[in-house]
């Protein structure tokens, strides 16, 4: 009886969550290793279509790295990064492209429907408009050019929203167009972060591969619930927040002042972590706040 009791605990305390998120977008991204543990991925999905059945209204963003790289592995096409960012040469943007569209999204839209969610995929090539990312390398001064690696600088997100106000969550492959209709590749947390400004979500989940901002990378029981933007220039500085976390905080950042009112990092690999940080007193992560 007192397990019982305990679950109707849990649910009391969500209660008042579920009804202030009610009617809310919440955009979730999630990726990396993440990926390959397909009980983890269901648990991730299990938890939006929770979210989708208490009313709020989820979008997702995912990646697929591990799937790409296999790919390109079996047509023996060598991947290489520089910052952390794959280089695409027009091989590989064929292969990232076909993934991400035919492969990992349409999974990812089955699982969620078998848990009773109504869901659709979205070619992110259909909605974000990028630019070529190039950037200046501050020790050597020459130009960083990744190929067919895009910028978002406009968002449609008409077909999202069609998608939210006919209570179907969207599932986004993080990919761009320029004007010239050149497929790029997209840094899925730029992609989630572009797309959480344009729909000016109520929240920002990155789902990660660690329990949030740690303020010793090395120890993973040291994160830090809380982080103010004004706070993050002096975390950059100090060396806590840095390399993939960098595009996290800065999406986070930029999220908050285009109108997201608040945006969450947290450990993707915690069994419901993503209900744990939304609906109980506690949380599990770290929100990032103005």
């Amino acid at each position: 009886m007192q397990q019982v009791i305990e679950k109707a605990a849990v649910l009391i305390e969500a209660l008042p969550y579920i009804q202030r998120f009610r009617g809310e977008t919440v955009v979730v991204k999630f990726g990396g290793s993440i990926m390959e543990d397909e009980a983890a991925v269901a648990n991730i999905l299990k938890d939006i279509a929770f979210m989708a059945c208490v009313g709020l209204r989820p979008v997702i963003v995912h990646g697929g790295g591990k799937a790409i790289s296999h790919e390109l592995k079996q047509r023996g096409l060598r991947a290489s990064f520089v910052q952390g960012l794959r280089v695409t040469d027009i091989d590989t943007i064929e292969v990232v492209e076909s993934v991400l569209n035919h492969r990992v999204n349409p999974q990812l839209v089955t699982v969620l429907q078998s848990f009773g969610c109504k869901a659709r995929g979205i070619h992110g090539d259909d909605i974000f408009r990028v630019r070529r990312r190039t950037q200046k390398d501050k020790a050597t001064g020459k130009t960083l050019d990744w190929g067919y690696v895009g910028e978002v600088q406009e968002v449609d997100a008409a077909p999202v929203e069609a998608f939210l106000q006919a209570a179907i969550t969207p599932v986004v492959t993080p990919l761009g167009r320029d004007a010239g209709r050149q497929i790029y590749n997209v840094n899925a947390d730029d992609a989630a972060a572009a797309l959480a400004r344009a729909l000016r979500a109520r929240k920002l989940v990155f789902l990660s591969d660690v329990p949030g901002v740690l303020a010793d990378p090395r120890d993973k029981e040291s994160r830090i619930s809380t982080v103010k933007v004004a706070e993050v220039n002096a975390l950059i500085k100090r060396g806590v927040i840095d390399g993939g976390m960098l595009p996290k905080i800065q999406g986070a950042v930029d999220a908050l002042h285009a109108g997201v009112l608040k945006t969450h990092i947290i450990d993707a690999g915690l069994p419901h972590s993503l209900l744990l940080e939304l609906f109980t007193d506690r949380g599990v992560g770290t929100e990032i706040i103005k």
